[in-house]
């Protein structure tokens, strides 16, 4: 019996003993597999605080570079439109101070400013439409209105054609001519030549007149010299909108007028040569009689208070060896509608065109 018993203990002891260690071992592997649990659910917090930062990182960088485009788009549009108003600021400038302005529709022109239906409004009109139809004038350009518009018209179109120098002044220096006429011919009166609405006379003229002269070579060599259509354009813009630089011009026009009537003067009291017949017609008007009384009854006051009249729009085309054709709408319907000047000249000679409505101010016709 003790020994039944004793084995009956043996067996419970083993037994205990074997649940023991598999409650160890299950105990063991529990706290394994917690452990790997705690592993991994450190690496996803770790993983998710990384992504949490990494994510509030991509939000501020998105959120400043969707502010800096916003900027940058604000500031793309405000520089547009700062440009877009400097670039028209500086073109209504231009315009301003432009003598001779842009091309504009000639019938557009006609209708707007012959409005109404007075007899010289439809005339007016009515030569518009002549010019158009039987000239084949499509455009205008308009030319300031004041006492140098016919010079300002001719020397514009000269420049803006390309027309070299006349054959005369390529043989001679143009810039001595005030030496000649003060010193060579003894003109000394021309201290008196007053320079269009400046009215400057004094010692100092000579010295002015040369200036004067060398802005018109210098000026006409260059843009005659250009051989592209659009830069000379430019040029011609660019010249014709600063009245410092495009006054000397009128006043060498003018100088360069009274030097070939003082020099067509000479040749008639020697009796070397014959000279044209529109000199004939300047000396014998009585404000005209000889250079002096030309150059004070005339010239002094040409931009000033009076323009160029016929005689002298003759003396201009014939120093100039242009044949200046002039559309008298005023004339419109009679034999004076269109007229050259002068009336006789050489057929190698460049023409120009002007349109006026009352024979004092001038405009540009385009073909």
């Amino acid at each position: 019996m003790q020994r039944q018993h004793d084995r009956r203990a043996s067996k419970n002891r083993d037994h205990f003993t074997e649940q023991e260690k598999r409650s160890r071992m299950s105990s063991e592997r529990s706290v394994g597999r917690h452990e790997v649990w705690s592993w991994k659910t450190a690496s996803k917090e770790s993983l998710c605080l990384r992504w949490q930062k990494v994510k509030v990182q991509l939000m501020l960088s998105m959120s400043f570079l969707t502010a800096l485009f916003w900027y940058c788009r604000r500031l793309y549009s405000f520089l547009a439109q700062l440009l877009k108003r400097w670039s028209n600021y500086l073109q209504r400038q231009l315009i301003r101070n432009l003598s001779v302005l842009p091309e504009v529709d000639l019938l557009g022109y006609s209708a707007r400013e012959w409005k109404g239906e007075t007899k010289q409004a439809k005339q007016m009109r009515e030569a518009y439409e002549e010019l158009f139809k039987s000239c084949h004038i499509k455009y205008l350009r308009q030319v300031r209105r004041d006492n140098y518009s016919v010079v300002r018209a001719v020397l514009f179109q000269i420049f803006s054609q390309g027309i070299p120098f006349p054959s005369w002044m390529k043989e001679r220096d143009i810039l001595k001519l005030p030496e000649k006429l003060l010193y060579s011919q003894g003109c000394n009166w021309i201290q008196q030549y007053s320079f269009g609405p400046e009215r400057y006379t004094g010692p100092n003229a000579f010295g002015k007149l040369r200036k004067c002269m060398e802005a018109l070579k210098t000026n006409w060599a260059e843009i005659s010299a250009t051989r592209d259509h659009e830069e000379r354009g430019r040029m011609c813009n660019t010249l014709f909108s600063d009245e410092s630089k495009e006054y000397k011009l009128y006043e060498a026009i003018k100088f360069i007028m009274l030097y070939e009537v003082v020099e067509a003067y000479e040749q008639i009291k020697s009796r070397d040569e014959p000279v044209h017949n529109l000199f004939s017609l300047l000396f014998a008007r009585d404000s005209s009689s000889d250079p002096l009384s030309f150059m004070m009854n005339h010239l002094n006051s040409i931009g000033d208070s009076i323009g160029l009249d016929q005689v002298e729009l003759f003396l201009l085309g014939y120093l100039l060896e242009v044949k200046i054709r002039v559309y008298r709408l005023h004339r419109f319907n009679t034999e004076e509608f269109k007229v050259n000047y002068p009336d006789e000249y050489r057929r190698e000679w460049n023409e120009i065109s002007l349109v006026t409505e009352d024979d004092r101010y001038y405009h540009i016709p385009l073909f």
